[in-house]
């Protein structure tokens, strides 16, 4: 079982926790990853995340979520015995202007931002319009999968 270990849980309350913690869990069943493992969620506030984006990317500003892989795709993932995914940082500031300007709430912005940054860990981007749209698939189909299971 991948052992996902969380930092700054202290910016949720307890259900949005839990539904964090559960739309990680059936975005790791639906890609079928499982076997011993870990990945690494963090949510900081608008100063840290612009700290790790300088320090990591050579860009002095706040950003929403950074991923940080420890492998260049799911296939290299699937052929370790014990996968490490990575660190998933979420900038929990963002998340709140983001839910406000798109008009939902912050629990589906974070849990959006948590899929979206899981699969920067699995070697999916945006850096084009194809791979754009590969990733928005993949995206929303977790989405759905988690939101259908929740009964949301």
């Amino acid at each position: 079982m991948i052992e996902i270990y969380y930092d700054g849980l202290d910016h949720l309350r307890e259900e949005e926790a839990k539904a964090l913690d559960c739309a990680l869990r059936r975005t790791l069943e639906l890609e079928e990853i499982d076997g011993p493992g870990e990945l690494s969620v963090s949510l900081v506030n608008a100063e840290e995340i612009q700290e790790l984006n300088s320090s990591y990317r050579g860009i002095d500003k706040q950003t929403d979520v950074l991923s940080f892989p420890q492998v260049a795709s799911k296939e290299e993932l699937l052929l370790e015995n014990y996968k490490v995914l990575g660190d998933i940082v979420i900038n929990m500031d963002m998340v709140r202007c983001q839910a406000e300007e798109f008009g939902h709430g912050v629990l589906r912005e974070m849990i959006y931002l948590s899929i979206h940054s899981f699969y920067h860990l699995l070697g999916y981007d945006h850096e084009d319009a194809l791979s754009k749209e590969i990733m928005r698939q993949k995206e929303e189909e977790a989405y759905g999968f988690w939101e259908g299971k929740n009964g949301n």
